[in-house]
């Protein structure tokens, strides 16, 4: 029995929460933690309790007496953080065992404390870990030198990402540091590739994941409202509001101005007919306090019912109760988020989630669809695989330099191969960019030491260094002195403008540009927030799916009539081409001297096809949510097309170096690429932004069947 492996207070305290069982990822986390010396990620639903599966033979094997840390919780969210800890602290409690919240908003006489006499667990993001590094590099040694576990909450948010590949070089640089290898939990939702999660924690032979594939039953119900306005519809709103005002529900549109304008919208309605006045926007925008209050309605209004309008922020593992109803507007980017998403329902046992899909065009309807359906056959993207992250690199040898306010050049660059995060970046190529820097006043070299250069002190100094995202220029918006939340400056931002914000309107009063304010006071109408921007990637097997439902001839009847109108309708509109191997041909409409060409793949792989037929001065526009290329010339020759635009790849250096000239700004995507020599930035271009590889495989794969 895995209880019998625990120590004798962690039984107490199941005890105490009259648990009746274990459930099954705690039993099995609990057996292979205690019983061997490996690493784990921990896969399974939603509320299933994989923190008590981690921290349950974590506080049983930890000799806590011992000096120093011996557990370090990492989170992607402040918010997470907080929430977290006070499960965290209960467990804990029947050991005697110090937490310590260790962030920016964190309590300084607590960190004090710690300091004083480290032990026990510290719950940490990776930007507070880099400070440490870069300003108390004393302090990680103090602290951390006898780690036994790290555990990595949300790790599919890390993986495949810029800030994942940061974490992974602080985990190494917290090994080298540790007296004796200290092992990794990490915990997840949503994991579309086991083997490069294993090898994010560094060492992928001593990793081992366990899955708990139980999911609760769900019920999706697809809605189409066709909208061809910016604003949503009135039919629409009032269709959500039905499905709402008896319930506790989240509403997930796609960026934070849509947010604003369903929160503001629907309690109009309510407010028209008598509802209740729970409704609530909950994004990175609103202020920390406000976001705050709603995660603990949320969570503790057992009676009263809500509406929470919000975007990724209450994606991840925010503990806010038990949800009746997700709403998802237009089509989510990943089905990774979707299932995400969906799992706030359906919380409670026996209780099936409620998925509620909303379409405003016909393409958010079929890639909603082929989302569903790739979801029902356990699909999902697997993460961006960088293999020479040189921006990322970059930012950690000025990280390396600061820590040690200088370090023989010889060290850094051994500190930098050694590091697992870059073993495919090359020693000559490490030491080109460390040149590079010493010839940009970055870093300076003098003998054979490294330190920081005038340039370097510049950003090494600044508050925004810790972080490899970047974020956007914020003005504080405030009423009668109390903070509302953070919004980017735009055109939009006018004074007598109104704003939506925190699910309430507001006349801009006064805007001080010094100081980065914007006054308000309460409105009756205004603007859905044009100025909050929205993105993401979708992945080729997305795409591809669509293409499959459109030869298909099969019936969803989860779909409303609206839905199974609007996709009979495309299909009909691709039938002629009689496409019967969706994995090869892909449709061409010719018409006059126009010509649409449906390549139903991935955006970086459009991209990619974008930057060669640029190259090859084809003029084209890439249109409805990268569904097709529309072309305005009759001088393609369409029989070698395909190899026409491969013979062009030759071309690709050459074009993005006169690119990067004309145009930077292509590099936003990445914090740290602007200090790069060309050439790597090219590579980021190419391995970020563009997906060379991936776009010749599809090219010499797909033959084009003309109409």
């Amino acid at each position: 029995m895995p209880i019998q492996l625990l120590s004798e207070p962690i039984r107490k305290y199941i005890r105490d929460k009259r648990w009746e069982e274990l459930r099954a990822i705690q039993a099995a986390a609990i057996t292979r933690i205690l019983t061997t010396s490996h690493n784990y990620i921990l896969v399974s639903k939603t509320a299933s309790g994989k923190t008590e599966a981690a921290f349950l033979p974590i506080l049983s094997s930890v000799n806590f007496n011992k000096s120093g840390v011996q557990v370090l919780y990492i989170s992607p969210l402040i918010a997470l953080i907080n929430d977290q800890f006070y499960r965290i602290e209960e467990l804990c409690h029947y050991l005697e065992v110090p937490v310590t919240k260790w962030h920016g908003e964190a309590n300084r006489t607590q960190k004090k404390h710690l300091l004083m006499d480290p032990k026990g667990i510290v719950l940490i993001t990776p930007e507070s870990l880099e400070a440490m590094f870069v300003n108390n590099p004393y302090n990680i040694k103090y602290l951390f030198s006898n780690l036994k576990f790290v555990v990595i909450d949300e790790i599919h948010s890390f993986i495949g990402t810029d800030r994942g590949i940061q974490l992974k070089s602080i985990l190494s640089r917290l090994q080298k540091i540790n007296t004796v290898p200290f092992r990794i939990i990490g915990l997840s939702a949503t994991i579309g590739d086991y083997e490069e999660a294993k090898q994010f924690v560094g060492n992928d032979n001593e990793t081992k994941v366990l899955i708990d594939k139980t999911t609760n039953e769900i019920q999706v119900i697809f809605r189409y409202f066709k909208i061809e306005t910016v604003e949503y519809s009135l039919e629409l709103l009032k269709n959500i509001y039905r499905e709402t005002k008896d319930n506790k529900v989240l509403i997930f549109p796609n960026n934070r101005g849509k947010v604003e304008e369903i929160a503001v919208k629907l309690k109009k309605i309510a407010e028209r007919v008598g509802g209740h006045k729970n409704y609530f926007s909950h994004h990175s925008s609103v202020n920390k306090d406000v976001r705050e209050y709603v995660e603990f309605f949320a969570k503790n209004n057992k009676k009263e019912n809500f509406t929470i309008a919000c975007t990724s922020t209450l994606e991840l593992g925010i503990d806010i109760g038990n949800v009746d109803k997700v709403i998802q507007v237009d089509a989510t980017h990943s089905i990774a988020s979707l299932i995400q998403r969906v799992g706030r329902s359906g919380r409670k046992e026996g209780i099936k989630s409620k998925l509620y899909l909303y379409s405003t065009n016909k393409w958010s309807l079929l890639q909603s669809l082929a989302s569903w359906l790739l979801y029902k056959e356990e699909f999902i993207e697997p993460p961006l695989f960088i293999e020479k992250p040189f921006d990322i690199m970059l930012h950690q040898i000025l990280s390396i330099v600061k820590e040690y306010s200088g370090v023989n050049e010889i060290e850094l660059t051994k500190k930098i191969e050694n590091n697992f995060t870059f073993i495919h970046i090359s020693k000559e190529e490490i030491n080109e960019i460390i040149d590079y820097l010493i010839s940009n006043d970055i870093l300076e070299k003098i003998d054979k030491e490294i330190i920081i250069g005038i340039e370097g002190e510049k950003f090494v100094n600044s508050r925004d260094f810790y972080s490899v995202f970047k974020t956007e220029e914020h003005y504080k918006v405030t009423n009668s002195g109390n903070t509302i939340g953070e919004i980017p400056f735009s055109p939009q931002i006018r004074e007598d403008e109104n704003i939506l914000l925190a699910a309430k309107i507001w006349k801009i009063k006064l805007i001080d540009f010094k100081s980065h304010k914007i006054e308000v006071c309460p409105a009756k109408d205004g603007k859905n927030p044009l100025f909050f921007g929205s993105g993401g990637l979708v992945h080729p097997r997305i795409r591809e799916k669509m293409l499959e439902i459109l030869i298909s001839e099969e019936e969803y009847l989860f779909l409303d009539q609206p839905s199974s109108e609007e996709i009979n309708k495309l299909r009909q509109k691709f039938s002629p081409f009689n496409i019967l191997k969706p994995s090869e041909e892909r449709p061409l409409f010719l018409k006059e001297n126009k010509a649409q060409l449906y390549t139903f793949t991935g955006t970086r792989i459009n991209r990619t096809i974008q930057l060669l037929l640029t190259i090859m001065d084809i003029q084209n526009i890439m249109t409805d949510n990268d569904s097709f290329f529309e072309f305005s010339t009759s001088n393609i020759v369409w029989d070698n097309f395909t190899d026409t635009l491969l013979n062009s790849i030759v071309y690709v250096d050459n074009h993005l170096s006169k690119l990067l000239e004309k145009n930077p700004t292509i590099l936003d995507f990445s914090k740290w690429g602007i200090l790069l020599p060309k050439k790597y930035q090219i590579s980021l271009l190419k391995q970020k932004y563009y997906d060379l590889e991936s776009t010749i495989k599809f090219l010499k794969s797909i033959k084009l069947v003309i109409k």
